[in-house]
């Protein structure tokens, strides 16, 4: 630095020797004796704690003073030359500004709680040893008569002017500076200090400010308003400006609340959840200016007499709201007015609601939008219920966890479910307290629609798979008693079996009957396990009564009436006949349920979730709330909600709902169609594959497991071909409303015949391997008797030698893979077995690994490909193998694979 710039920095070192020893005498004869006179009463003790915390913020003041005197001093006696480094109020500048604004914002609270007034007043003989000698030196500083303002002028204006001291030797000394970084770094610190006076003047006029509301209000408003923090920035007494009609006689804005003061009450807002509309659309009285003030539970108006004093309080009211909302006060406190960014209408934050209503002291934590919980958030009810989840304008809706209570046990019911306007809606899934499982719909906080209900507990396990009307069980369901080992399926009304029912048991048994509230009426149809028939009347534990007709199954009919008295057995009156003998499938095939429960009518709680769906134009906030049976967890279920809106997936394929009604109208050729249905139906996002999962578990909850009984095959074969149809209908809306949406014309609408040929060709194949396990298992008990005989035979024609078995299969001799018989020492060539078509053999037994049946047919044609490959190379050429000579040599081969 040049000589000038010594000569700054001179000045600074006088200034900071000056500042530093009045402030020692500041400290020796004010502060030490105002902290010997500790008060006794409860208003005087909290006065001393804010003294304590004024002195350590003076005490770190000196410190600071003192430090950076010393360095300039130091600086000043060597011969070393000046660098802005040494100037710690530049170069440590943040430092400074911090302890300053400490400093004064706790000088200010002991202003606010008139802590001075105090002070003066005390009785200890402490202070009044000083108070002689303390006048002497307060008559130095200030001409003040009053003890109290001449304390608070003492512990404030000499640092106030230090701050001016230091703009003005900054000033100079950047006068003196070349252009370069040093220039710029003293130069932003002059502006922070500029920043600095005006702040501290600010803080000093509101603390003034708010301690005179405090000594015009009374006691019990002072007592429960009067925070030493708290700041008043505006007052309607000051500013007029008025509340709704009758609301308030005084409007006070603090930097932490709106306070409305009506007689001899008060009602108080907390800013950080407080809007300000003003574009009120409300007509006015004329001459008024309204702002809206929104609050979490009340709305109200501030109207004002010209538009000058609205912009004002809006303005203030915006940066006061702004600001609390930060957790701090601007620096400066203010600027000038109409500046300022306007505070977030989005906002976090945690309320009680007090008001009679849904919310009534429940505690809300989380995201709110013009006061109203709108976004992520918990609320919190003082019975120990708890929501987590989506909101939207201050009600429950989207994707959210319920935890409610259970009053006689120590338990939860945990709902994972979506809402709509403040009630669960669509797909969902409760865990109960008591080990139940409920997966499916909900509408309006009931169970209603389609939906799973499990008991998982020991005592009585069961399986509900079907329809819920208003909480119960009404409709088209499964029932799966565990214990028993009994299937209903059938119809309920009222959480009760009514109507008509089938009974499949463990066993093999399985009848038909009427029920009303759960109990059976009428006559019925009982098929027993050994293939014979009972029509007429039985009892729960299938004993007959009264008239009915027993049809064996060697076609002999018993027909009379039959009676089960105690020691006595089963006894009868009638007429048998045996006129027939033969077996009648009929009788041991007969097929239930077909009359009974048009397929029409089954599972109508999915198929109208998807018409919902369809009819909502596939909006993609619904899509996941119409169907999630493909979600088996609700830890999955959190997933696939988060997936919606972040689109993330496993899948590589993008399931968008305007990506799917994109493709749709791509993919209307034949053969475009087939892939996009076939990718379609086996995604887990896409919403005909999500139908599909769905059906697919209705399916398995009737058919599978206690339900494969033989004589429910017609019954699941004409199912699975109405979910083709039912799949392509809806293939058909969602194609509908993808070109409505582009502006085109939907084709005419084909006719139902027309319609179901589509189904069966082009959707059938694709959905039935996810029905196979069921009704392949359908079939084998259909045709058991049949395939028992098959295997007989097939059994009986393993024990022939290789040889034997070509005779005796008339296979002509010159197809005879004789060279395959490789013969050991004491064989004999017409005793060999499973030597000939070995490879063809070995093909067809992986049949019984596969499941699909595209898989058996690829497997078929390969053992055929074996055979042809077989006898090419016994006739040495190529062969292709005429119907005469491939079905006797597939006889042998399916006999040896046994």
């Amino acid at each position: 630095m040049d000589m000038c710039t010594a000569e700054a920095t001179a000045s600074l070192l006088q200034v900071e020797e000056t500042f530093s020893a009045c402030l020692a005498r500041i400290n020796t004869l004010i502060l030490k004796p105002l902290l010997q006179a500790e008060p006794s009463d409860q208003k005087g003790k909290e006065n001393f704690k804010l003294l304590l915390l004024l002195n350590d913020r003076f005490q770190a003041l000196c410190n600071l003073t003192e430090e950076n005197y010393c360095m300039l001093k130091q600086k000043h006696s060597s011969s070393e030359s000046f660098c802005i480094q040494d100037i710690y109020a530049v170069w440590k500048g943040d430092l400074f500004l911090n302890l300053y604004i400490q400093y004064f914002v706790t000088f200010a609270n002991y202003v606010v709680v008139r802590g001075f007034e105090h002070a003066t007043e005390s009785k200890s003989e402490a202070w009044k040893h000083h108070k002689t000698v303390l006048k002497q030196f307060l008559t130095d500083f200030t001409s003040e008569t009053s003890m109290s303002l001449a304390l608070y002028t003492v512990l404030h204006k000499p640092i106030r002017d230090h701050i001016e001291h230091y703009i003005l030797l900054l000033t100079k000394l950047n006068e003196v500076l070349k252009e370069g970084p040093e220039k710029d770094v003293v130069t932003s610190a002059i502006k922070e200090y500029v920043k600095l006076e005006s702040f501290v003047s600010q803080v000093l006029d509101e603390a003034c400010f708010t301690k005179s509301l405090w000594k015009s209000l009374s006691y019990k408003f002072t007592d429960m308003l009067c925070v030493p923090e708290r700041r008043l920035l505006e007052d309607s007494k000051n500013l007029p400006i008025s509340a709704s009609t009758n609301r308030s006689d005084r409007v006070l804005l603090f930097d932490d609340v709106l306070v409305l003061i009506q007689g001899n009450s008060f009602q108080s807002f907390d800013l950080k959840l407080v809007w300000v509309d003003e574009n009120c659309r409300e007509k006015l009285a004329p001459g008024l200016y309204r702002l809206r003030i929104i609050t979490p539970e009340e709305t109200f108006f501030l109207s004002a007499k010209d538009p000058q004093m609205k912009a004002v309080w809006q303005w203030k009211l915006n940066q006061a709201v702004r600001q609390a909302l930060n957790g701090k006060r601007d620096f400066p406190l203010w600027g000038k007015t109409g500046e300022g960014t306007k505070p977030p209408s989005c906002r976090f934050f945690t309320y009680v609601f007090r008001l009679e209503g849904k919310f009534k002291n429940t505690s809300y934590e989380g995201e709110w939008h013009w006061g109203k919980p709108h976004g992520k958030g918990t609320l919190k009810w003082h019975d120990g219920r708890n929501h987590v989840g989506d909101f939207k304008e201050g009600l429950e809706h989207g994707f959210g966890i319920c935890l409610v209570p259970r009053k006689s046990e120590d338990r939860y019911d945990c709902y994972k479910c979506h809402w709509y306007e403040g009630k669960m809606r669509g797909y969902g899934i409760c865990e109960y307290g008591n080990d139940m499982v409920y997966k499916g719909y909900f509408k309006d906080n009931v169970r209603q629609g389609f939906g799973i209900l499990e008991n998982f507990s020991a005592e009585h396990p069961f399986k509900y798979s079907g329809q819920w009307e208003n909480d119960k069980k009404s409709g088209y369901g499964v029932w799966e008693d565990k214990d028993r080992g009994e299937r209903y399926i059938g119809t309920w009304l009222d959480d009760h079996k009514h109507g008509q029912g089938i009974v499949v048991t463990q066993s093999g048994v399985c009848y038909q009957r009427t029920f009303h509230a759960d109990k059976m009426v009428g006559s019925g149809i009982l098929l027993l396990e050994d293939d014979s028939v009972y029509e007429g009347n039985f009892t729960e534990d299938l004993t007959f009564v009264g008239k009915g007709k027993l049809s064996f199954a060697n076609g002999f009919i018993l027909e009379g009436t039959f009676t089960n008295k105690s020691g006595q057995g089963l006894q009868t009156h009638g007429i048998l006949n045996t006129s027939n003998e033969q077996l009648d499938d009929r009788i041991t095939k007969v097929q239930l349920g077909l009359e009974e429960f048009p397929v029409e009518k089954r599972w109508k709680g999915i198929y109208d979730q998807f018409l919902e769906f369809i009819h909502s134009g596939c909006k993609e906030e619904t899509e996941e709330s119409f169907t999630g049976f493909h979600i088996q967890t609700s830890k999955e279920l959190r997933k696939s909600q988060e997936y919606l809106f972040c689109q993330k997936g496993t899948e590589d394929v993008s399931w968008k709902t305007e990506d799917i009604l994109e493709e749709l109208v791509q993919h209307q050729e034949l053969e475009s169609l087939q892939s996009y249905l076939e990718k379609a139906l086996k995604s887990s996002l896409h919403p005909l594959g999500k139908l599909l999962k769905a059906l697919t578990i209705a399916f398995q909850a009737t058919y599978s497991g206690i339900g494969a009984n033989r004589h429910l095959l017609t019954m699941a074969q004409e199912e699975v071909k109405y979910y083709a149809k039912k799949i392509w209908e809806f293939y058909q809306g969602l194609l509908h409303l993808a070109l409505e949406q582009k502006g085109q014309l939907p084709s005419k609408s084909m006719d139902e015949d027309t319609s179901d040929e589509k189904a069966c060709s082009v959707v059938l194949p694709l959905i039935l391997p996810c029905f196979y396990p069921e009704l392949f298992m359908l079939y084998m008990l259909y045709h058991e008797r049949e395939d028992d005989l098959y295997c007989q035979g097939i059994v009986d024609l393993s024990l022939f030698p290789d040889i034997k078995l070509l005779e005796f299969l008339d296979v002509q001799k010159h197809l005879w893979p004789l060279k395959d018989l490789t013969l050991t020492t004491n064989q004999r060539r017409s005793l060999i077995k499973d030597k000939c078509f070995l490879s063809a053999t070995e093909c067809l037994q992986k049949l019984i690994t596969t499941v699909d049946p595209r898989e058996k047919l690829v497997i078929l044609q390969k053992t055929y490909e074996e055979i042809e490959s077989t006898v090419s190379r016994v006739v040495e050429k190529d062969y292709r193998l005429p119907m005469d000579d491939l079905l006797p040599l597939l006889m042998y081969v399916v006999s040896r694979a046994k």
